[in-house]
Order: structure tokens, then sequence, then C-alpha cells
């Protein structure tokens, strides 16, 4: 499905939210409300998002990196730092549900556009805020990264292969994680002034996220007390859980539970490994991992990694390959689910891109919107929504409050 704009549909159709934010961190939450129908208008400085210009692959002007989280979006450029833009953005506060940012701490004060200045315009606006280690703490003030956060948060000490160097993940988890989050909270929010009609400030910590994601590895320290390492691909609890070499590509198999171990068992014609005392049971198999896996990574070697999972799939037991990306954005299942989509490039070619993850069965958002030019809607939205006069948005410009594509 193709589509250059069109106007938004889906279950946040009828929602204004003002994004502040630019890197990934902000502009992925915002990318999923808009691809639920929210109208999302992108407020950028005078030279833009600085991801427009990120190396090293390009559609026209704007990077890679800007398509793949600023789709749905209506760009428009306001400075900030001039009395009459902030003018503008507390105008667009007025006929607005949201103001999203992910500025550090003390910003958003100090361009007076916090959110005890902006509930003086719209007292049932809902703000959220995104930082690296929140509004509170002793690192407030702190700038930050994703790997920053995926290091401080012991996530990158369990990420890795046994007796390795800890490594990050090979995604952003502490900017994704955090979007969502966002999202999260936004939502939260808008349902409670729906209830209330009471807007509020709500904020979300990039660290606090990645703390939250530790889960039972948190709590098996709290229980034990010994500090774990990198696991590699491995689980602490469950065996067989990880990948495995086969005689072309590396695969993943669970089979912790023992109906599924005495299936695979079966399945690879190791039926004798089920009987096994040492291996019969979950608790048996991790009390002698070391023993399993080796005669496991041997045996799987002698062939194929497909011949493998067709047996393995035959019998029901999970398992599945590790997929480079020309494999996972080529497979049947990712292209049932809708998960890769194509929308109208700069010169009317069609750009592929990922597609929504949520699939709802009412108010599904079918089609996608390019990501915008700079300034490409600033016109628009202020004559549109606010009224501007040809000769007052024109004013602005040269008082360079705004900036029109």
């Amino acid at each position: 499905m193709t589509a250059d704009r069109i106007e938004n549909s889906g279950p946040l159709q009828g929602i204004r939210i003002i994004d502040l934010s630019m890197m990934l961190a902000g502009p992925a939450g915002s990318m999923l409300m808009g691809d639920l129908g929210a109208e999302i208008l992108k407020i950028e400085p005078l030279d833009g998002d600085e991801t427009r210009d990120a190396p090293p692959y390009y559609y026209g002007e704007s990077s890679a990196y800007f398509w793949s989280i600023n789709r749905n979006k209506k760009s428009v450029v306001i400075n900030l730092k001039s009395p009459e833009g902030r003018q503008v953005l507390y105008d667009l506060v007025a006929k607005s549900d949201v103001v999203y940012d992910n500025y550090r701490p003390g910003v958003l004060e100090r361009l007076k556009i916090d959110y005890e200045t902006l509930k003086s315009y719209n007292p049932q606006i809902i703000c959220c805020s995104i930082s690296t280690f929140g509004h509170t703490g002793p690192y407030r003030d702190r700038p930050g990264y994703d790997l920053i956060v995926q290091a401080m948060s012991g996530g990158m000490s369990i990420t890795g292969e046994p007796g390795g160097s800890p490594v990050r993940a090979g995604i952003p988890l502490g900017d994704l994680v955090g979007g969502l989050l966002a999202v999260h909270g936004v939502l939260a929010a808008y349902i409670h002034r729906q209830k209330t009609g009471q807007g509020q400030r709500l904020e979300v910590s990039l660290l606090d996220g990645q703390v939250y994601l530790l889960t039972y590895v948190a709590q098996y320290y709290f229980h034990s007390g010994k500090i774990p390492g990198p696991i590699g691909s491995g689980h602490q609890s469950l065996v067989p859980y990880q990948a495995f070499k086969t005689k072309d590509i590396q695969i993943v198999i669970v089979a912790h539970q023992d109906h599924h171990f005495q299936r695979l068992c079966q399945a690879i014609g190791k039926p004798e490994w089920a009987e096994d005392p040492r291996f019969a049971t979950r608790k048996a198999r991790l009390e002698n991992k070391s023993t399993l896996i080796p005669i496991m990574e041997n045996h799987l070697q002698t062939k194929s990694g497909d011949e493998w999972l067709e047996a393995i799939h035959k019998v029901g037991v999970p398992a599945g390959p590790i997929n480079t990306l020309d494999r996972v954005l080529s497979d049947p299942q990712v292209l049932a689910r809708e998960m890769v989509v194509e929308i109208a490039g700069p010169e009317k070619d069609n750009i592929k891109t990922i597609g929504n993850p949520l699939k709802m069965e009412k108010t599904m958002v079918q089609t996608f919107t390019r990501p915008p030019r700079l300034g490409e809607h600033t016109q628009e939205v202020l004559m549109n929504i606010l009224g501007y006069s040809a000769e007052k948005i024109n004013f602005l410009s040269q008082k360079e409050a705004i900036k029109t594509a």
C-alpha cells in the first residue's frame, strides 16, 4: 500500500499532539501515535531535526534515519528562542491535547514552555517529557544516550557471550522503550482527562525504562545475591533455550519443558537423550547443561538449519532461524502481517519502511504519510488551525520566528 499524504484515520483521530522531540526516543513514540491516527505537529527549529542529516543514507534531502521515525507527521518550524515564536507555540497549545518533548531537565523552563507555563494557555493540556535520567535525582542534569542507559541499567552486563566483554543490544532498546513508555503514559493521561477534565504533567526516564526491563533477572539477584554475567543466547533457568550452529546457519530452539524436549529428541533422531536421567527433567537439564549443550551442538551441525527446522516444526517444538535483515524483511510471516509497507518517496518512487505492529479490528490506519519536508506544513497549520493571515505569517517569517517550506 502506498500513499503520499492523506487525512489520518484511526483510534486516536481527533487528538492533536505537539511534538517537540528530536533524535530517536521521542520521535519513535510520537510516530506510533501518528500511526494510530493522532495529528502530530512536529515542531522543528530553524535548522530542523538534526537527524534529517544523519549519514550515510538519504532519500532526497532527508536521511534514512529520519524517514524511519517521522512518517504521519506535519513539520512546523518555530524558533522557540524568540518571543514571537513562543507565542505561536502558546497559540497551538490552546488548540491541542498533548505537548511531547525530550529536552534535558531545565530546558523547558529556560524556554518558558514548561508545564506550569503551558497550562495557563490550556488547563487541560497533557505534557509528557522524556529524558535520560528523569527530572529528579542526582543525575538529572547529565547528558545521555541510548548506549549510556544500556550500560548503566545493567542490561549490557548480561549481554554477550559468557566470558566475553559486555555488548549493547543491536537495536536501541533504551530509546525505543522510553518512547513506548511515553505513549503508554500519554494515553493513560488522556483517559484520565476524559474522566475528570484534568490535564497533567508526566515524565519518562530512559534509565527507569531499562531498569524496568530487568524483571526476573533483578528478582533472581534480590533472592540469591549472585551477580550474573553475560549469558549469550542462553537462559539462566531454561535448558535448552539458546542458539545452535547447524551445517550452514544458526537456529534457536526452546525446548525446556519436558514434553517439548522429548519431542525434540525424537525429531532430531536422538530419542535416547529424553530417557537419560541427566536430561529427563527440567531440573536435571539445568544441572547438566554443560554436558547436554555441547553434544546437541555437535549433532546439529550434521545437517542444514532448514532441514532441522522442518523436522522440529513438525513435532510442534518452538524453534526458528537467526535471520539476517534480508531474510526477516522478506519473510512470508512478516509480509503477511504488513510489517513491511511502502510510502511515496521524494520523487514519487515507492520507499519500503516498517509497518505498524498494532492490528485493530475496527479502527486500523490503512495508509501512511511520508515524512514531512522541513517546514512543509508551517503555513497550513498556522492558517487552518490558528487562523493566521498571510500577512501575519509573512511578518513572523521575516522576524525568523517561523520558517515555511
